[in-house]
C-alpha cells in the first residue's frame, strides 16, 4: 500500500510540474520516431523538422531538458558554443555523428 501511495505521489508531482504540462506528447512521439529513422543519408530538412518538434517552448533553441535520445546523449558534443542550448546549426551537427 505504501508503494502505491508513493507512486501516486510521484506521478501527481511530475504532472504538476510546468515543464511536463507544456509538453505535447504527440510531438515527442513524432520526434522520437524521426530521430530513430535518421541515418547517414538524412537531410537538413529532416533535422529542421526534428528541431521544430524538440523545441517545445518555441524559443528557437533546444535545452538539455528538451533533448531526447541521441540528441541528449551527444548534447555536449553538439553544443559547440557551450551555451547550454542547441540552435539549428548545432543540431545539424548530428548528421556528422551518424556517418
Amino acid at each position: 500500500m505504501k508503494k502505491i501511495l508513493l507512486s501516486l505521489a510521484v506521478v501527481i508531482t511530475i504532472f504538476s510540474c510546468d515543464s511536463v504540462k507544456n509538453v505535447n506528447t504527440s510531438n515527442l512521439s513524432d520526434a522520437a520516431t524521426l530521430l530513430g529513422s535518421l541515418s547517414s543519408n538524412s537531410t537538413v530538412q529532416q533535422i529542421t523538422t526534428l528541431f521544430g518538434l524538440l523545441d517545445t517552448n518555441k524559443d528557437e533553441a533546444i535545452s538539455s531538458t528538451e533533448a531526447i535520445g541521441s540528441v541528449s546523449d551527444n548534447f555536449n558534443v553538439l553544443d559547440t558554443d557551450n551555451n547550454s542550448s542547441l540552435n539549428l546549426t548545432e543540431l545539424t551537427g548530428l548528421l556528422s555523428l551518424l556517418k
